[in-house]
């Protein structure tokens, strides 16, 4: 786990350029700034956002384009109704978390599954990444938010090659999601 805060901020970044490099384009995500992110936090009645959160925010806090393809993520889309969905998730669970009150929610995936931080945890510059499955788990599968991302980021070469077989194949390809590739 990469616990230094400029270490972890260096990986979030080493991973948004890997994935630009594959062919992403740049302008496919937009950035949040410090003072909307702040914002963004206490709306889910937390202070402190994790350094490594705060960049990946950073880098796409407003428009997360494929990357969390299917769910809610970001300023945007998780907001003050995130939270509670995602704690009334867990009274049915055993619940390892110490402050899960506290959590600070970063994905609804479809209104069942969450990704979270342990409110204990904020306080970290990268901390571990909790799942939380409505009915069936909650626990920490990511052990860092800088793993999260990484284990999360789109794999662009495989959607390319998906696409370029559909489009031999004379299907369609959504033109929106085509526009967050460089195609050449």
């Amino acid at each position: 786990m990469i616990s230094n805060e400029r270490t972890a901020v260096d990986a979030v970044h080493a991973t948004f350029d890997r994935v630009i490099a594959e062919g992403l384009k740049p302008d496919a995500t937009a950035a949040a700034s410090d003072e909307q992110i702040d914002a963004w936090a206490a709306v889910q009645g937390v202070s402190v956002v994790p350094a490594a959160v705060r960049e990946v925010l950073r880098l796409m806090g407003h428009g997360h384009s494929v990357w969390f393809a299917g769910s809610a993520f970001g300023l945007d889309t998780v907001d003050e109704e995130t939270k509670p969905d995602a704690l009334g998730a867990l009274p049915q669970l055993q619940n390892a978390m110490v402050d899960a009150a506290g959590m600070l929610v970063l994905v609804d995936h479809q209104a069942y599954q969450y990704h979270v931080i342990d409110g204990a945890d904020l306080a970290q510059p990268n901390p571990p990444v909790w799942l939380i499955s409505e009915e069936e788990m909650a626990e920490a599968v990511w052990p860092s938010v800088t793993d999260w991302f990484d284990a999360n980021a789109p794999r662009v070469k495989d959607q390319l090659e998906r696409f370029k077989r559909m489009r031999e194949s004379g299907l369609w390809v959504d033109p929106a999601r085509l526009a967050c590739y460089e195609l050449g």
